[in-house]
């Protein structure tokens, strides 16, 4: 992913609310199929960390985009953001060259 790319994904992400939270209980794998289906549904998502929450939002991020074949667009404290390019004529979201 370029760097031009990145940017435009996190502009795209700015505008979006959280879709799932991770709580005390981390990166399960129950977490990781709704994060799965999500991107599926929506290709970029956003995910919020609970305060309860003590794992490292890095390692979080980089666990889930490994399950989930999924990059990680940003980590800015306890938010992260994942994109995942959908399939075919399902794209919904275009990147620039």
């Amino acid at each position: 992913m370029t760097s031009k790319q990145r940017a435009y994904l996190k502009s795209l992400a700015m505008k979006e609310n959280a879709i799932l939270h991770i709580g005390k209980s981390g990166v399960t794998p129950e977490l990781t199929e709704n994060v799965r289906e999500a991107l599926i549904a929506r290709e970029l998502i956003k995910i919020g960390i609970l305060q309860n929450c003590m794992d490292d939002p890095k390692e979080m991020a980089q666990t889930l985009a490994e399950r989930t074949k999924s990059q990680v667009v940003q980590i800015i404290g306890k938010k992260i953001v994942l994109y995942k390019e959908g399939q075919g004529d399902d794209r919904k979201i275009v990147l620039p060259k």
